[in-house]
């Protein structure tokens, strides 16, 4: 980043800063940054500001970061980006204060946002700049209070898609993922944050408006990768601006003419009810869940309703999933990152023990899958040890049943 740049931002925010009553705290400082600031300085002076975010995010693209944080007490007035999975802060973009993100922070917001930031005290939104190629690049956002500052995390979202062929999925996997074999129930892509369940989604989506003639609609908070049509319709829908929730955007897909609906995370139970309801009804259902395991996912999606209504969810489950991919990013030897997965594909022995409460048994049934394409997290990661990829430590500290792990590593 260019050192003259750089000392004009500086310059400004201090110029701006000084303008804002040291009494003020709190939500009535960020009114005040909102309505007697960013609504009354010149256009160009906020222009600057946005320019050096967005060369701040043109160059974690460049450093393949993933993610940039900064604001906020916790930053301690640096700007951070992960890349590889470790977060470092870059010490030659300077030093901030915590009034001078939150002017940043507040600068690409429009006045609704800042709004819903204000009463909600947190805001996910999505973030398009054009790099110095003129090209656009999408991030996912959540602005958020950090001790009465302001705090940000932006994670870029890739501009290609990873081929669908690179995942190596089983044949049966791949009928169950895909609209021209199965026509009708729930996929699963879980894992922690950061495990690349939106890249997974995204190229099952890509495979989809491949290779079906159909509708497919995307809905999401906020709306990352933007699919064009091929052979199908691809309608994108962003929580907050083109529907009021999750649970609304599912319903009201109903009514759309789907053949896909895409719920980007089921994150309460009235969107997992719903979830369930359209993929009962016979329509193909993707979504995401922040657990690290089939069983876990099961045991989540049952906990989530009232102990009185756990029979009943757990026998639609039963009767709608068809297959569940967790996932991990794993150190690899080269110093990047590699998909780890466990895979459940629906069978007649895992449905009887969903519906019956056993689902404590479904581990062995995946361990034993193998010809269905099923395969545990401990099987794939002594896969990538096979395959140089990982080394035992690495397999071990990610593996979700140590004593499983343990036993596979002895016996390689």
């Amino acid at each position: 980043m260019d050192a003259g740049f750089l000392e004009q931002v500086k310059t400004l925010l201090q110029q701006l800063s000084e303008r804002i009553p040291h009494s003020l705290i709190g939500t009535e400082r960020q009114g005040f940054i909102d309505t007697e600031l960013l609504q009354k300085i010149e256009m160009s002076d906020r222009d600057v500001l946005r320019s050096f975010l967005d060369q701040c995010l043109e160059e974690m693209r460049i450093r393949e970061a993933s993610d940039i944080d900064l604001g906020g007490w916790g930053s301690k007035g640096m700007i951070w980006l992960r890349a590889q999975g470790v977060k470092a802060a870059v010490k030659e973009w300077g030093n901030y204060t915590t009034t001078q993100t939150d002017i940043l922070v507040q600068n690409i917001l429009t006045r609704q946002q800042r709004a819903f930031l204000f009463e909600h005290r947190n805001l996910d939104f999505s973030y398009i700049f054009r790099d110095s190629n003129g090209i656009p690049n999408r991030n996912r956002a959540d602005a958020y209070f950090d001790l009465d500052s302001l705090a940000l995390n932006m994670r870029a979202i890739n501009t290609n898609i990873r081929p669908y062929d690179g995942f190596g999925f089983h044949a049966n996997v791949t009928r169950a993922l895909s609209l021209e074999h199965t026509k009708e129930g729930l996929i699963l892509i879980t894992g922690i944050t950061g495990s690349g369940k939106s890249s997974t989604l995204d190229a099952i989506v890509d495979m989809n408006n491949a290779t079906s003639e159909s509708h497919i609609v995307i809905i999401a908070s906020p709306v990352e990768f933007v699919h064009s049509s091929k052979k199908a319709i691809i309608r994108h829908r962003e929580v907050g601006t083109d529907t009021i929730s999750f649970k609304h955007g599912t319903i009201e897909a109903l009514r759309q003419d789907p053949d896909i609906i895409i719920i980007g995370e089921m994150r309460d139970p009235e969107t997992i009810m719903a979830a369930l309801e359209v993929a009962d009804s016979g329509h193909k259902v993707l979504s995401t869940l922040h657990t690290s395991s089939a069983i876990e996912s099961i045991d989540r999606i049952i906990g989530e309703v009232a102990p009185e209504e756990q029979n009943r969810v757990r026998n639609r489950l039963a009767d709608v999933l068809r297959c569940v991919i967790s996932q991990k990013l794993c150190p690899s030897l080269d110093g990047k990152r590699v998909l780890a997965k466990e895979i459940m594909i629906m069978t007649p022995s895992i449905r009887a023990a969903i519906k019956n409460n056993n689902t404590g048994e479904i581990y062995q049934m995946i361990n034993e899958g193998l010809k269905y394409g099923m395969s545990t997290m401990e099987q794939d990661l002594k896969e990538l040890i096979g395959q140089r990829k990982i080394n035992k430590e690495t397999a071990m500290s990610f593996a979700n049943n140590k004593r499983m792990m343990q036993q596979l590593l002895t016996a390689m």
